[in-house]
């Protein structure tokens, strides 16, 4: 409620005033303005006032956006303490540098205070444009009279880790957070900030692995390196790295042998890897693992209920949805994880409903809005899904997720380029998915850019298209292009995946040499795309006279009730006057 987030923003306030100095005259000072920090203050006071005045910021920043209805404004609106901050702290920093031989402890950053001055910094580096030399400079004459031997630059980070902001010259964000880390490498909101700069500039990884090498052997780093990871969809790498932390190796883990065992959070962890993997079954096992060890984890929950959804396993996901209600009914995630129930029920209304309420407990919860842009768009609520999709890449601009619901939004308008676009956004997270190629080449179809759409579907070929859209779409180009050979080798493809989708619902398992191409013929189950197969392998067989396979894929067709059926049989008779 708002009187509960003003209560909030005035205790941020008041922790921020009991480190502060007081003006004289207070009608000169605007009212969001803050006095300078008192002098001799200790680390600990330092780092109190500087993280309240952050945070009440922050929540003033926050309500400013719900007031704002246009996108485009609210990207815009920032935390107005930031300048003052950024001249205060860089202060404090350069004058504990410049006297290295003092050993007060006031005056000076700990690793929390780092901390606090390497998101400030990270806030201010990513939107450099929006601190003003006015602000900055009105900063710098309240902060004058309380530090005196400031002038100092920072020489001992031997990285080029500088950032010219105004005439200033500050330290780059990382370079700070991990000066954080090295102090104090328990700190998991530092790591987190520190992935997110090197997500979003790859070009400073080389720097960042430099400057951690002192605890690159601590379990945390190697947190670290599985957070990273699976953020950049480098899924076998995270789960390398957790494998040795659960298990235990003497290779680079001298100090944790098995001694994460029976972490839920790494469980978890595993079972997001194998899900971004779309290995459903392994995902699944593993997060019920996680369940079990620690039954009061709701976190990353609303992931397992994605993979319930897309298994349609409708009593494990209402068994789900119950324990989460009974934990914490206000948690995002135990919203997302009843939208997903009433999603899969079809009651997109209500889903509607519950996705919109994980969002008022977490504007940020990136889920909330995705899964909300699916459900519109199953409600042919295009406007409203565009939205939805729009502000989740606003929040993560590396949620493929998003940009491919957009590229679906916009071919159902039938705006083809835009459709493309939001595609090609999709393919640059997901290279190796063969849907983000099967979209694509669809598009580039629609298009009539043939040779664009044939070069997209052999990619998704190439990475392993499970569902066999992209080897139906490929044989069909192929044949229509008079290049029967590669026609034939598609479809024969396809009916082996069909094959192989028939068993595994089965649980029948296969070997590959049992799996030769009389056997899938003989077995699979026909429908409209195996029957226009068939009927083109029979004549492609009956053409290099290898009639006793045409006659097979022939007589496959005869119990099927298409149109398929009269062609084969005067194909069969044809086979068999050659013959005879």
């Amino acid at each position: 409620t708002k009187s509960k987030s003003n209560s909030y923003s005035k205790s941020h306030n008041r922790a921020a005033g009991s480190g502060q100095q007081y003006w004289k005259n207070k009608a000169k000072v605007s009212d969001l303005a803050n006095p300078p920090p008192k002098q001799n203050l200790t680390s600990y006071g330092i780092y109190l006032r500087a993280y309240a005045l952050y945070m009440a910021g922050e929540r003033r920043k926050e309500e400013e956006i719900l007031e704002l209805r246009d996108p485009l404004e609210r990207t815009t609106v920032q935390n107005v303490y930031l300048s003052q901050l950024l001249m205060e702290l860089s202060n404090f920093y350069n004058h504990a540098h410049s006297n290295q031989n003092n050993n007060h402890e006031s005056d000076k950053l700990d690793p929390f205070g780092l901390y606090v001055y390497g998101i400030i910094l990270k806030e201010i580096q990513k939107t450099p444009s929006s601190i003003t030399t006015t602000s900055l400079s009105s900063s710098s004459s309240t902060t004058s009279t309380s530090m005196k031997n400031t002038t100092s630059p920072r020489t001992t980070i031997a990285t080029p880790s500088k950032y010219h902001h105004h005439g200033l010259n500050i330290p780059s964000a990382y370079s700070i957070l991990i000066q954080s880390l090295i102090l104090y490498p328990y700190n998991w909101s530092a790591w987190l900030d520190l992935a997110e700069l090197c997500i979003s500039d790859t070009s400073i990884h080389s720097d960042v692995e430099e400057l951690l090498k002192p605890i690159s052997d601590h379990w945390m780093y190697h947190f670290f390196c599985v957070h990273l990871f699976l953020e950049n969809q480098a899924n076998e790498n995270a789960i390398m790295v957790m494998e040795r932390l659960l298990h235990g190796t003497t290779e680079n883990f001298n100090n944790c042998k098995g001694f994460f065992v029976k972490s839920p959070y790494l469980q978890s962890q595993l079972a997001v890897a194998y899900y971004n993997m779309r290995d459903f079954d392994t995902a699944q096992a593993h997060f019920a693992m996680s369940k079990d060890r620690d039954v009061f984890r709701l976190d990353q929950m609303d992931v397992y209920s994605n993979i319930l959804y897309v298994k349609e396993d409708k009593v494990a996901l209402s068994s789900l949805a119950h324990h989460a209600i009974k934990l914490d009914k206000y948690r995002p995630e135990t919203c997302c994880i009843v939208g997903n129930y009433y999603s899969l029920k079809a009651q997109h209304e209500k889903a509607v409903q519950y996705f919109q309420r994980a969002l008022k407990l977490d504007r940020s919860y990136l889920s909330a809005w995705t899964l909300m842009g699916h459900e519109y768009l199953e409600m042919k609520n295009t406007a409203a899904a565009i939205e939805a999709y729009r502000r989740a890449v606003d929040i993560n601009p590396r949620d493929y997720r998003a940009w491919y619901g957009l590229g679906q939004t916009y071919e159902i308008m039938n705006m083809l380029l835009y459709a493309l676009f939001y595609y090609r956004k999709a393919v640059e997270l997901r290279p190796y998915d063969a849907r983000m190629w099967c979209a694509m080449g669809g598009c580039y179809l629609s298009l009539d850019r043939r040779n664009d759409a044939m070069r997209s579907y052999e990619r998704a070929v190439a990475n392993h298209d499970a569902e066999g859209i992209a080897t139906k779409k490929l044989a069909m180009l192929y044949r229509e292009d008079g290049d029967t050979e590669r026609a034939a080798r598609c479809y024969l493809r396809h009916l082996e995946l069909r094959y192989q989708s028939q068993l595994n619902q089965s649980s029948i398992s296969l070997d590959s040499e049992d799996m030769n191409v009389r056997v899938v013929i003989s077995s699979v189950n026909v429908d409209e795309p195996e029957a226009e197969a068939l009927l083109h392998l029979a004549s492609y067989h009956r053409d290099h006279g290898e009639f006793e396979m045409a006659i097979l894929c022939c007589e496959r067709l005869l119990d099927y009730p298409g149109p398929e059926k009269e062609e084969a049989k005067v194909l069969l008779r044809e086979i068999r006057s050659i013959i005879d």
